[in-house]
């Protein structure tokens, strides 16, 4: 599926989800051009190409020397569908996780879900409903919590149409032209819950909290924050940062140099409380209020890049959910999918470093 590289590539691509992520922070703070700054090599964002064929990559990884980071349903599904990709990193940023019913819906907690109607959005055609997909995960996590299931409500489609919105005028004025469209994200399934088509929906995030807001909804639960991991895994939780299995393998040097920008955000991060909320504005196009709600006050001490054992389980239950639920074309193996070599050379590459310093 993805096209092979050369060993001499003159562009690297990125992409990222309109979200907090370290790769997003290190774009913004011109990092990744720094990095290769006198190479014979161009970092692009995709997000910014003219081009909907480099854009369909952020979904597919279909495009040559890529790295991406954001939400993990089209991730795996674009291993699963033959992307010869290689994780790389895993973040872990927690956000807002809502289930919304209007207060005439008498929803007080998620008992009162029982017989009651989800909505649920479906993009007919898509090759991965990521949105659907999210909002079945985040309603079977709520209802678990209730010693309910699925089998327990009504699923109800909400049809969002697949019409591209004329988003070219905006674009220029965003600092993540992504962010555009995204801020209609939840409105099929906001004018189904005011029409009285559901009595509940799912929306995350910064956005979520202002879709709440705009439809004067009751939040009935937010899990985003929940004790238990295993209730807070969906889309975000964890991010995989994913690259090329060529590129990897044929300039493994490129990709050290890559991660390495965004691995340094997470240090950057916990001693620039206030300007990681800034770039996460930049990012989301939400102010810093919505920010706090949406991410936590100490959002900047979460931008760390590893591949702990707990967060690479969280990404294999993840995908069993997807599979199980008809998302993916096929099974994967999640261990095969992971390459923990670049990480490690980059914290070993660091260690030496700040050993260096110290002497």
């Amino acid at each position: 599926m993805t096209t092979s590289t050369t060993s001499s590539p003159d562009t690297l691509w990125f992409t990222r989800c309109p979200v907090p992520t370290p790769l997003g922070i290190a774009a913004h703070l011109g990092w990744l051009d720094d990095a290769f700054a006198g190479e014979p090599v161009r970092v692009r964002s995709m997000q910014q190409a003219g081009a909907d064929a480099v854009r369909h990559a952020h979904v597919d990884h279909s495009l040559a020397n890529a790295f991406r980071q954001g939400g993990s349903i089209p991730a795996i599904w674009a291993r699963a569908a033959g992307a010869d990709t290689r994780v790389i990193g895993l973040s872990w940023i927690d956000e807002s996780q809502v289930l919304l019913a209007l207060p005439q819906a008498g929803i007080r907690d998620i008992a009162d879900l029982k017989g009651k109607r989800i909505g649920l959005p479906l993009r007919a055609g898509e090759r991965i409903d990521i949105f659907r997909a999210a909002a079945l995960r985040g309603f079977a996590s709520a209802l678990s919590l209730a010693g309910l299931t699925l089998a327990d409500v009504e699923l109800v489609d909400v049809p969002v149409s697949t019409t591209p919105i004329d988003a070219e005028p905006l674009r220029a004025h965003f600092a993540n032209p992504g962010s555009v469209t995204s801020r209609s994200l939840y409105a099929a399934e906001g004018r189904a819950l005011v029409r009285g088509e559901v009595d509940a929906i799912y929306a995350k995030g910064s956005l979520g909290l202002e879709t709440a807001q705009l439809l004067g909804a009751r939040v009935i639960t937010d899990i985003g924050f929940h004790p238990d991991p295993a209730i807070r895994i969906n889309n975000g939780s964890p991010r995989p940062i994913t690259v090329s299995a060529a590129l990897l393998a044929e300039r493994p040097d490129l990709v050290d140099r890559f991660l390495t920008r965004v691995v340094d955000v997470d240090g950057w991060a916990r001693v620039n409380r206030k300007q990681v909320h800034y770039e996460l504005g930049r990012e989301t196009s939400s102010t810093e209020p919505w920010l706090r709600l949406a991410y936590g006050d100490e959002v900047h001490q979460r931008f760390g890049t590893g591949l702990q054992a707990e967060a690479i389980a969280a990404l294999g239950q993840f995908k069993d959910f997807l599979l199980a639920h008809g998302f993916l074309p096929g099974d994967l193996d999640i261990d095969q999918w992971i390459d923990p070599a670049p990480l490690q050379r980059v914290l070993n590459r660091t260690a030496r470093t700040q050993l260096t310093d110290k002497t």
